[in-house]
């Protein structure tokens, strides 16, 4: 296959700080060597400084939304499969815009559906799947190029267990679509009877089980393993077509013996491969 991998090195506004310095560590850990010596043809693309350079969280993060919705659309015109290795969240924004994805698969342990009037902790990648869902900063998304929000009803919540109070009760009204993993079928079923026709796929990474797989700094029990995730993206790859894929938050600064690059390498070489067999 022909892939595009788009580097997205932003964190809350910061170029190359905390989670944005994942991107260069899954690069510099091997993940192209992967992919190419499975016999893909591998092509990096990095979306560099953007914004103003003033870092105001919210206004950068929308801007590299932006940039990667421009880049992913460059690669599936140009035929190349897009994935985007992000800092954070709400960049799944931007890759869906790209993509023209009418359906999401969001595997994160949290819920990403605060919104200004609901968060806590005022942090942006808490609202992630709320604005992609359309329910908070739609100015905002709507003027990233191609935007369209995504029904509730085509998204698929994988593994969320750390939930603020806010996000239980609004999930209790909206009919997004709740899965363990392992044991996706169900919800897979679900999604493709509310008629999804190109799925984004988002891999927050923080969903592993932190005794298997430590992401970041906001990890809690529980959640699958790096294979148990694997089998369940998989098996989603192969009944749903998945048109991207974005990989966050991954903070190398928690990966001491930098075990995560190599397991992201298979998990996306299976889903790759999943991807080209469907």
């Amino acid at each position: 296959m022909k892939i595009t991998i788009i580097l997205a090195s932003y964190d809350s506004g910061h170029y190359h700080g905390g989670m944005g310095q994942g991107p260069d560590a899954l690069i510099s850990g091997g993940l192209v060597d992967a992919l190419t010596m499975a016999g893909h043809d591998v092509e990096v693309e990095d979306i560099g400084r953007v914004g103003d350079g003033q870092e105001r969280e919210i206004a950068t993060g929308f801007a590299v939304c932006n940039a990667v919705s421009g880049e992913v659309r460059i690669a599936i015109d140009r035929g190349r499969f897009p994935i985007v290795l992000a800092g954070n969240c709400l960049t799944s924004a931007g890759a869906v815009a790209g993509e023209g994805a009418d359906a999401i698969i969001w595997a994160d342990q949290h819920g990403d559906l605060n919104t200004p009037e609901t968060s806590i902790h005022g942090f942006l990648d808490g609202m992630a799947l709320a604005t992609v869902l359309g329910l908070c900063w739609r100015p905002m998304a709507a003027a990233i190029p191609g935007f369209k929000p995504i029904d509730p009803s085509r998204c698929v919540l994988v593994n969320a267990r750390d939930l603020d109070p806010s996000e239980k009760k609004l999930l209790e009204t909206l009919p997004v679509i709740r899965t363990e993993c392992p044991g996706v079928a169900q919800a897979t079923q679900k999604l493709k009877a509310a008629g999804a026709k190109s799925v984004h796929m988002h891999l927050d990474l923080d969903v592993h089980d932190p005794k298997t797989l430590q992401a970041n700094r906001y990890t809690t029990p529980g959640g699958p393993d790096p294979e148990q995730l694997r089998d369940a993206a998989c098996a989603m790859a192969l009944a749903m077509p998945v048109v991207g894929i974005t990989v966050s938050a991954y903070d190398p600064a928690f990966d001491a013996q930098a075990d995560v690059p190599p397991l992201v390498g298979r998990l996306l070489n299976d889903l790759i491969a999943t991807i080209e067999g469907a």
